[in-house]
C-alpha cells in the first residue's frame, strides 16, 4: 500500500533534509570546496561543521598559526562571497598570541580582512634573524592575481644580530599595493635599517633588508654576513614562498 503525502508536507520534509545536509557539512569538506588549501590555509585537523568548526595546528603556508575557531558566514554567501571568520583569544592563545580576522573568496578575488596575528617566520626569512611578523587590523585583497587593496600596520620582530652587526628590535610600516604585489615597507625608528617585503598572489615573496653602514668595520661585517653594497646601503635579499 502506498501512502501519498500532501505536497506541502513533502516539500517541508525535503527542506528539512536539505537544511540538515547544509548544517552538517564538515569543516574539512567546506574548506576544500572553497579552495582554501590553494590559498595557503592548511591544518592538521578540521573539526566540527563548516559553520562552527575548529582548525587544529593551522598554518598559513609554512607559518604556524596554532588552533583557531573558524566558521563560514551565511549572509556573504547571498552576494556570492565565501567568508570564513577565524579567531583565538584568552586561554587558547598559548605561545601564538591573539588571532582574529577573516579570509574571503569571490570568483577571481580573494583576501584577508581585519587580520590581527603574530606569525612566526624565523625559518621563512633565515638567515635574517626575524622572529615574527605582526599584523594589526591588516586587510589585503588580490583580484585576478593582482593586489587591489592593502592597508594596516605591520611590524617585524628581530632578535639578536647578524654577523656581529647589531640590529633593531623592530621595523614597522603600513601594508600597501605596489605594481600588483603586496608591499610591506618597514623601517626602524632611526631609519638606518629598512626591510621591504613583496608578496605575490601565489605566496611567493622577495625580502630585501637594507642597512646604512657608518664605518669600515660595519661594512666589513655586513659583507661577511652576505650583504652586498648598493645605492641605499648594504642589502641582503631573501626569496621564498609562504
Amino acid at each position: 500500500m502506498r501512502i501519498a503525502l500532501p505536497m506541502g508536507r513533502t516539500l517541508f520534509f525535503a527542506c528539512i533534509f536539505l537544511l540538515a545536509i547544509l548544517v552538517l557539512i564538515p569543516m574539512r569538506l567546506g574548506l576544500d570546496w572553497l579552495g582554501m588549501d590553494e590559498r595557503g590555509i592548511a591544518a592538521r585537523e578540521a573539526a566540527g561543521s563548516v559553520w562552527n568548526g575548529r582548525l587544529v595546528e593551522a598554518q598559513f603556508g609554512d607559518a604556524a598559526v596554532g588552533d583557531v575557531d573558524a566558521g563560514l558566514g551565511f549572509f556573504p554567501l547571498l552576494v556570492g562571497r565565501a567568508r570564513v571568520a577565524m579567531a583565538r583569544s584568552g586561554t587558547d592563545a598559548g605561545d601564538f598570541g591573539d588571532f582574529r580576522g577573516a579570509m574571503s573568496v569571490s570568483g577571481g578575488e580573494f583576501g584577508f580582512d581585519d587580520m590581527q596575528a603574530s606569525l612566526p617566520v624565523a625559518l621563512l626569512f633565515a638567515p635574517l634573524p626575524m622572529t615574527a611578523l605582526e599584523l594589526e587590523d591588516v586587510t589585503v585583497h588580490f583580484d585576478n592575481g593582482l593586489c587591489s587593496e592593502a592597508e594596516g600596520p605591520v611590524r617585524a620582530r628581530i632578535a639578536g644580530d647578524l654577523g656581529g652587526v647589531a640590529l633593531p628590535d623592530t621595523v614597522m610600516g603600513n601594508a600597501q599595493c605596489d605594481e600588483g604585489e603586496l608591499l610591506l615597507p618597514l623601517m626602524s625608528q632611526s631609519g638606518m635599517e629598512q626591510l621591504e617585503i613583496r608578496i605575490g598572489a601565489s605566496g611567493a615573496y622577495l625580502a630585501e633588508f637594507r642597512v646604512a653602514a657608518v664605518d669600515d668595520n660595519a661594512r666589513e661585517r655586513l659583507t661577511l654576513a652576505g650583504f652586498a653594497p648598493g645605492p641605499n646601503g648594504y642589502a641582503l635579499t631573501i626569496q621564498g614562498e609562504f
